[in-house]
């Protein structure tokens, strides 16, 4: 009897331990599950898509010039990154271990992407403008490349703290002379000010209501330092944004309603250098890149430089053109079948372009290692 009573407690014992492992299972299951669908704090970046800018979008041309134009076999693509998170559109966690287990995708806390407070429609909006002053930054970078003539307004948009033009200037106000001399456009203000010292005492002649105003004061610096120590920039500044009003000589149009920012810069820019350049440089060649652009022709960094390799790569790209500031992402995060080109200038990323269109792209420069 003692036997049959000690099997049956031990049935009895397995069975209430797999009572418990099953519960203990589908609890863990519930968690999991629930953890798939529940908000988390995170943005995940993801390739985005490309876009062709001697192509067309939604069967129009994306760079359209009332000039003549010329035909290339190649592509010129800018890049972008697709992301999902942020202000009123929290990813969930399967979304977020994803973003973990793909080489392909970055996650980041929502507070290290987008400041706090701000709506996703104040992001759009912003992004939207930054799209269109990188527009006309990239025209006006590319037809100053290609030699033409482009007459600019120099205007104030904002006088900045600490400026000692604070209470003097204002919104609108077209910067006509500098020392007497005539600013004729905005490189030419910028490289006057380079070889002027700081705290110069400089007159700027202003236009305002159609009346002629002077102001005398002086200069601030305009030499910076980075992480490392390392002096950037030279000579003075004013301590005021400015907006520049541009009288293009070639009517260009960039039609592009799904992408904000400013990183396409220089991918325009070479696009509307390609169209109006009579020799094909692609020369069947697909060529990605990012990067933005000033006016002096400066080739920025951007963010999402990873994702928007693989995004290259998806679509057909053998060469990717990266800002030279970029350069410490790209090392080791490069795709297989991707050769990155460093450039840092438009210059830089144009002869990139001619030298991949000849076949002669080996010993283009490329980031490295520190």
């Amino acid at each position: 009897m003692t036997g049959v009573k000690s099997r049956k407690a031990e049935t009895s014992a397995i069975e209430n331990r797999s009572k418990t492992l099953g519960i203990s299972m589908l609890a863990t299951f519930l968690l999991l599950a629930g953890l798939m669908v529940v908000p988390s704090p995170y943005v995940v970046k993801s390739p985005g898509p490309t876009r062709d800018t001697l192509g067309e979008v939604n069967a129009e041309k994306l760079i359209n010039i009332d000039d003549e134009t010329y035909e290339s076999t190649g592509e010129l693509r800018l890049t972008t990154v697709g992301v999902a998170g942020g202000p009123g559109y929290r990813v969930n966690f399967a979304q977020v271990l994803r973003g973990w287990l793909d080489k392909s995708r970055a996650v980041y806390p929502v507070e290290t992407v987008y400041p706090k407070n701000v709506s996703q429609e104040e992001i759009d909006k912003a992004s939207q403008a930054e799209m269109v002053s990188s527009q006309e930054e990239a025209t006006y970078a590319a037809l100053t490349q290609l030699g033409y003539d482009v007459p600019t307004e120099v205007k104030v948009q904002e006088v900045l703290q600490g400026s000692p033009l604070v209470g003097m200037l204002e919104q609108g106000d077209q910067m006509v002379t500098l020392n007497d001399a005539a600013i004729t456009s905005y490189n030419q203000l910028l490289s006057t000010l380079d070889e002027i010292a700081p705290e110069s005492q400089v007159t700027l002649g202003i236009l305002r209501d159609g009346q002629q105003k002077s102001f005398t004061v002086k200069t601030l610096s305009n030499e910076t330092k980075d992480a490392s120590g390392k002096v950037t920039g030279k000579g003075s500044r004013l301590g005021v944004a400015l907006k520049l009003d541009f009288d293009f000589p070639v009517d260009v149009n960039i039609r592009i309603e799904d992408i904000g920012g400013p990183s396409a810069g220089t991918m325009f820019a070479l696009g509307i250098i390609e169209k109006l350049t009579p020799d094909d440089q692609t020369n069947g060649h697909i060529i990605a890149g990012t990067g933005t652009i000033d006016t002096q022709g400066k080739v920025g960094a951007i963010g999402g430089i990873q994702q928007k390799m693989y995004g290259a790569v998806r679509d057909g790209a053998q060469f990717f053109l990266a800002p030279e500031s970029n350069c410490d992402e790209v090392v080791g995060s490069v795709p297989d079948g991707l050769q990155v080109v460093k450039v840092s200038t438009l210059a830089d990323a144009w002869t990139a372009v001619e030298k991949i269109g000849s076949d002669n792209a080996v010993n283009l420069p490329t980031c490295s290692a520190k």
